[in-house]
């Protein structure tokens, strides 16, 4: 399975740095994802047969409201998750990530699985490192933020625990 993962992603990868994929899929994607999401009581992502996935819950900057954001992450290796706020390369920060520098201690869906998680934005000096890491997973994802004209916000979400109940 996990070769044919590879050629698969090695076929995509591609595609997803064109301007075709970058125009389209901020409003087709995520229409899909939450059909996929409904139609299998939020078990499956469709992102997550390509690349390990996740589904953000956050609390809105502005509008106090949860908002959910399916996300390809990459594990750090030490147990925690890093998410980039490519925007499929768009000019502007997408807004999950406002609402993770607003309200740190969030939640994610992995594998039907929720728990909590606290996140951190990384910082100038280890940007490069988690960058390679990224791209060792997904060659090239790096470009949108070159292409963005924009540094990218990049996120490592820590798992917590819960507090016991007293």
């Amino acid at each position: 399975m996990s070769t044919a993962v590879d050629v698969l992603r090695s076929v995509l990868a591609p595609l997803t740095r064109t301007q075709l994929f970058r125009r389209f899929a901020p409003s087709v994607l995520p229409p899909i994802e939450r059909l996929i999401a409904a139609v299998t009581g939020r078990r499956v992502q469709l992102s997550a047969l390509l690349v390990p996935s996740l589904v953000l819950h956050t609390i809105g900057a502005k509008s106090g409201e949860q908002r959910d954001a399916p996300l390809m992450y990459t594990p750090d290796g030490q147990g925690r998750a890093i998410v980039a706020g490519t925007n499929f390369a768009g000019t502007r920060h997408p807004a999950w990530t406002s609402n993770l520098l607003a309200h740190p201690d969030v939640s994610i869906t992995v594998r039907g699985k929720t728990m909590p998680v606290h996140a951190y934005a990384i910082p100038e000096e280890e940007r490069d490192a988690a960058w390679a890491r990224i791209e060792a997973q997904w060659p090239g994802y790096r470009a949108y933020e070159r292409e963005s004209g924009r540094t990218v916000r990049l996120f490592r979400l820590q798992p917590v625990r819960e507090a016991s109940p007293s």
